[in-house]
């Protein structure tokens, strides 16, 4: 669903089928490939936080810096708090409502300019 609001919008989507995959993929991919990272928790291999924390202990130029969102039906104070602590920016519940996840995505695009 993310996926297709986001091309709707005008947004290039680019996807990983699990958690190692997407750690794999931004380490791969040039500095400016990534503008941010909608990340689920309930993922294969690695889930939503695992990836995350390997993503920000990488060497890849983003690791620190790059907004990472995550998506998740967990929408309890404890899951939130754990999305921010493993190095998330923001969190959008699930089922997505668009305006929410637009909203969030403005919110961190912000805090880089």
């Amino acid at each position: 669903i993310a996926s297709t609001l986001l091309k709707e919008a005008g947004f290039e989507v680019d996807t990983a089928e699990n958690g190692k995959i997407a750690v794999e993929k931004v380490e791969a991919a040039s500095a400016d490939r990534y503008d941010l990272i909608l990340m689920d928790i309930q993922m294969p291999v690695l889930d939503g936080y695992q990836t995350t924390q390997a993503i920000r202990s990488s060497t890849h130029p983003q690791a620190q810096t790059i907004p990472i969102i995550s998506l998740s039906a967990d929408a309890f104070t404890e899951d939130i708090r754990r999305a921010y602590a493993s190095g998330m920016n923001d969190h959008v519940s699930k089922p997505i409502v668009p305006e929410e996840l637009f909203a969030a995505i403005t919110r961190v695009l912000k805090t880089l300019n």
